[in-house]
């Protein structure tokens, strides 16, 4: 027999892992950046970025054995680039995977790579239904996609909804680049922040903005006034890949960066992670680009248009970056107990690039998002780790 359905409130006390909850015309749109930080950036990709709901999730208590959800997503295609695929959205009961189904319907912007000129084609919302859900009391977390702009429209079950009990995990608050929002991995459960949050039993807000860790003041105060037990900062590859600063600018903005964060979390475990490794751009400068060959076969891939020799001049490469980072860690470690590094090459380094090559030069593929999560795991979470003190020990 099918359960009778019900549509149920949405309100921010139902989400996990985001900034804002903006109602629009049809639905709730989730922020991770505040209105106040967008507001300062008109870059059309950290918008892009932030709206797509990386590690957020509903999270409810209920005795449902049926959740729909309709949603409706935006995204965005550009001229002459295979599309990525459809968004999937998670179904989590005990940290464990009790359905998966991918995103339909909803609008697309489409971008002309020549001209810059932006087209909209509206759409409808789609709906994701999943079924078959263990019967009783339990904790029911639904990850939204991490690379679709994503609006809540409707929320139905076959039994009533509260807000969920559990939240009394530590909060571990991270910010990073696409990686750690979450590119070419499987689905948004298993992004590497989200794995490793699962490994180390913690609550995860993703800052991780694709294109958009470039040490913007206004993120470093967004994370400075968000609750957290554990914070961590990756930095590096949006820096190179974007050729936004040279080596003048990058050490006294990372330290101006993090003394934005300690603002607000003064004794709080401070991560530090540098870039992992690029092949692309560990010696050769940015801007990135899309490689037209590549593109002309129908993949995507990725190449460092810099010249090698610019580094003498200024310019940043990863190599350099991880030497300034590590001057400006050694600075800072005197006068703060609670500040600690991990070089991005003890995640993903050179003895990694043959057995898990990035497939588009820049981005682990999902089995690598899985190594990753597990070795920063073991790094923060274990006992002996920069966040065991609060978090207990790694679970296996």
């Amino acid at each position: 027999m099918t359960p009778e359905m019900h549509s149920r409130t949405i309100g921010a006390d139902l989400f996990r892992g985001l900034a804002e909850l903006e109602r629009t015309e049809l639905g709730w749109l989730p922020h991770r950046l505040p209105a106040r930080a967008r507001a300062q950036c008109a870059d059309p990709q950290l918008a892009s970025a932030e709206a797509q709901p990386s590690g957020v999730r509903l999270v409810f208590r209920t005795r449902s054995t049926t959740v729909e959800l309709d949603l409706l997503r935006t995204r965005v295609t550009l001229s002459g680039v295979p599309d990525r695929p459809p968004g999937t959205v998670d179904v989590t009961i005990g940290g464990q995977l009790v359905g998966q189904a991918t995103t339909t319907g909803g609008n697309v912007v489409r971008i002309d790579m020549a001209t810059g000129r932006t087209d909209v084609e509206r759409g409808a919302p789609g709906t994701v239904s999943f079924d078959g859900l263990p019967a009783g009391d339990k904790d029911v977390e639904v990850w939204l996609p991490f690379h679709e702009r994503t609006e809540i429209v409707a929320l139905r079950t076959d039994a009533p909804i509260a807000p969920s009990r559990t939240g009394n995990r530590p909060v571990w608050l991270h910010h990073g680049s696409s990686i750690s929002q979450g590119s070419n991995a499987l689905s948004p459960s298993t992004t590497w922040p989200a794995v490793a949050a699962a490994l180390g039993g913690v609550e995860l807000i993703n800052l991780g903005l694709a294109g958009s860790a470039m040490l913007d003041p206004f993120t470093a105060r967004t994370m400075r006034d968000t609750p957290a037990d554990f914070v961590s900062v990756k930095i590096g590859i949006n820096l190179v890949n974007a050729d936004v600063m040279r080596q003048r600018a990058f050490g006294p903005a990372v330290h101006g960066f993090l003394d934005t964060v300690r603002d607000g979390h003064p004794e709080v475990p401070l991560l530090v992670v540098g870039p992992l490794h690029c092949p692309i751009h560990e010696d050769t400068p940015g801007p990135g680009a899309f490689d037209p060959a590549a593109l002309r076969a129908g993949t995507v891939r990725f190449i460092a248009t810099g010249d090698p020799s610019d580094v003498n001049a200024g310019r940043l490469a990863l190599r350099v970056i991880r030497e300034q980072l590590a001057d400006v860690m050694s600075a800072r470690a005197a006068d703060d107990p609670h500040l600690h590094y991990l070089d991005g090459h003890e995640l993903y380094g050179p003895l990694d690039v043959a057995e898990h090559p990035l497939p588009d030069n820049l981005h682990p593929d999902a089995a690598t998002h899985l190594l990753i999560a597990e070795r920063f795991a073991r790094s923060a979470f274990s006992v002996g780790g920069p966040f065991a003190r609060r978090s207990g020990e790694l679970r296996t």
